[in-house]
């Protein structure tokens, strides 16, 4: 227990004064002492609650779920019965009282066309997702399941989380806190972001991109009144845009989504200079566009974003190699805003503001002096205990203590990590949890010297039967810190990253560090007799 070859001794030395080094630059930026801009500098992120921020709660519009099912559902059907051979032909298609109906022209069909649906009927997973009937011998009637609206509206909320994760990421902010509560709503907490206008502009933007075919039958007049023709839809021009304050009939089936986007980039245009948005799909979204295109040539079809339509331009020629380019009188930040919303993915539904604030870093720079004052004051106390107590050992853990906290700082900087509030308390737990590790092994070594043992022995006998409790120990709170970071959020993970970092450096520092100076002290001094 006592043995330390060379080279471990290196090593242990190594580690710690790596983990000190990444812990540099945080410790300095609190100080007038500047960190030199050639080294590397990892530091430690700030929460909310110490750093400020902005803090906004979104909510999903969960009947618009419904209404896209639907809308997806009929066009499976078209598909369906248009792709089968010989092809089923279908009538008075209606999506009235949130179900879907539709009437065979020939009702022996019935049959071949249930077949044909249950695949989308059942779904992909366990759950039911539609109900099949039939009404009148030829009119099929699907109605969804509550269970399959259910499982819609999780889905989307965790497409939705994912995309203004996305988004916020590419704001460059650093440890947002994401997080679903409840059914329908997103929390959002962006740490020292003080003006969530930004924020707010890019969350807000549904970012649903679709390219349709303008139908060109619809009546002017019809339109202008916002009467839509059957099978079309109305949307008015965007602002900026050349016809701003009119709008535009589209066909409501067909078309592309742009779900299959792989980037986005702003750009300028070479021929006019203004700001345009280049868009690439991948290879299936290139060969439905390239599809569209050869089949529509001479035809106008309609760039529509978040129910806008950006332009209007005609086909001249069939479009390959899937790439594209948006423009509708945008801005250099607009359009780079818009690339963002583009890359993130489209947002599967609408997320509508209920709650938003923002937190002062005074708040936060409170909490922190207060904390520090409480760590301080403690510490002060145990290693004056420590030393009364234990004189020579109680130094050895007293220098093991400081150099924990350093290394959890030099840690958590490396790993960008992010400290709150809660983690400050992690730390106090985390000296506490390292105070009695030491205890425990100089009062082991008090008892063996006790029963006659010699100093050499009772040290060594000390440091063994103490380590089996301290890691046993450290295994049951690493299970705890561990679970409260998996199923936590925000400050509770916060507190986590500390405690499952501070169970490292702690026995790190309190067990084998402090083994290590005795060793080295008994193998130099070879005391007779100990002062414990």
């Amino acid at each position: 227990m006592l043995e330390f070859s060379t080279w471990r001794k290196v090593w242990l030395w190594v580690v710690t004064l790596l983990c000190v080094a990444a812990a540099l630059p945080s410790l300095l930026s609190a100080t007038s002492v500047r960190w030199p801009d050639f080294l590397p500098d990892p530091m430690v992120n700030l929460g909310l609650d110490l750093a400020g921020g902005s803090h906004i709660l979104l909510e999903a519009d969960a009947s618009q779920v419904a209404t896209q099912r639907l809308d997806n559902m009929e066009e499976n059907v078209r598909n369906t019965m248009r792709s089968a051979e010989p092809r089923i032909r279908i009538g008075d298609v209606s999506t009235r009282d949130g179900r879907l109906s539709f009437v065979l022209d020939d009702p022996s069909q019935i049959d071949r066309a249930r077949e044909l649906l249950l695949p989308s009927i059942n779904g992909t997973g366990l759950v039911r997702e539609w109900d099949m009937a039939v009404e009148d011998g030829n009119r099929m009637i699907l109605t969804p399941t509550q269970e399959g609206i259910n499982t819609a509206v999780s889905d989307a909320m965790e497409s939705a989380t994912e995309v203004v994760r996305k988004r916020i990421d590419e704001l460059g902010t650093r440890e947002p806190t994401i997080i679903r509560q409840g059914d329908d709503r997103i929390v959002v907490q962006v740490p020292g972001l003080q003006d969530p206008e930004e924020l707010k502009a890019l969350l807000g933007q549904t970012a649903k991109l679709e390219f349709k075919l303008v139908d060109q039958e619809a009546l002017p007049s019809d339109v202008a009144e916002g009467i839509a023709p059957p099978g079309s839809e109305i949307f008015p021009f965007a602002e900026g845009s050349a016809f701003e304050g009119t709008s535009l009939a589209v066909r409501r089936l067909g078309g592309i989504q742009g779900d299959s986007l792989v980037n986005a980039q702003a750009g300028v245009d070479p021929q006019d200079n203004s700001n345009i948005v280049n868009i690439q799909f991948d290879s299936q979204g290139g060969q439905r566009f390239a599809q569209l295109t050869t089949q529509n040539v001479g035809k106008p079809f309609a760039i529509i974003l978040d129910g806008e339509v950006l332009s209007a331009p005609n086909i001249n020629e069939p479009i390959r190699g899937g790439a594209a380019r948006i423009s509708g009188g945008f801005t250099a930040d607009s359009a780079n805003a818009l690339a963002i919303s583009l890359r993130s993915g489209a947002l599967p539904v609408d997320l509508s503001i209920v709650e938003e604030r923002t937190v002062g870093p005074d708040l936060g720079a409170d909490s922190i002096r207060a904390g520090l004052l409480a760590m301080g004051i403690g510490s002060i106390l145990v290693v004056a205990l420590m030393i009364a107590t234990y004189g020579r050992f109680g130094v050895y853990a007293t220098c093991a203590l400081v150099i924990n906290v350093i290394m959890i700082l030099g840690i958590m900087a490396a790993l960008n990590t992010t400290l709150t509030l809660p983690g400050i308390a992690g730390f106090v737990l985390t000296i506490g949890a390292a105070v009695d590790a030491n205890v425990l092994i100089n009062e082991r070594i008090r008892e063996e010297r006790k029963r006659g043992r010699r100093v050499v022995t009772a040290v060594e006998n000390g440091y063994r039967e103490a380590s089996r409790a301290i890691y046993d120990a450290n295994i049951t709170n690493f299970i705890a810190g561990v679970l409260l970071f998996l199923f936590g959020s925000g400050p509770i993970r916060g507190f986590a990253v500390v405690l499952i970092i501070g169970l490292f450096t702690s026995v790190f520092t309190g067990v084998t560090m402090t083994r290590m100076w005795v060793a080295g002290w008994l193998k130099a001094k070879r005391p007779r007799e100990i002062n414990i």
